[in-house]
């Protein structure tokens, strides 16, 4: 049986897996408060994403305290790989290049950001030899 990938989240639940994945596990208060200032999220609307990406697997939660802490079950990179296989697929009919071209022309790309691009597309051809 082929591993099922975890769904897709929303714009809403990758706001909060980014604050998740910046500051850790983390409680209620805290993801409402970070997501305050960004998108003026308030703590009720929190709650109930938290708990339906409980429920999606996106999160788990320790309710061993008083106030649940919630967590990424997936590392940022994971989670980026799979919207980016699922982007690929979808807009780009599968073509890195394309999707490559684009990205790089729709936002400048700083010296730093295309000297870590030079070092993997070198890494890359190293390991096609």
């Amino acid at each position: 049986m082929a591993k099922q990938e975890p769904p897709r989240p929303t714009e809403a639940e990758l706001a909060i897996l980014r604050v998740l994945w910046d500051r850790g596990p983390s409680t209620v208060r805290d993801v409402t408060d970070a997501l305050q200032d960004e998108r003026g999220t308030g703590y009720t609307t929190t709650l109930k994403l938290l708990q339906i990406m409980t429920d999606k697997g996106l999160v788990r939660r320790d309710d061993t305290a008083r106030s649940h802490v919630y967590e990424a079950v997936l590392p940022a990179e994971e989670t980026q790989r799979q919207l980016v296989r699922d982007l690929l697929d979808r807009a780009f009919g599968g073509s890195a290049q394309q999707l490559v071209v684009q990205a790089l022309s729709a936002r400048r790309a700083s010296k730093q950001e295309l000297a870590e691009i030079r070092q993997l597309l070198e890494e890359l051809e190293r390991q096609t030899k």
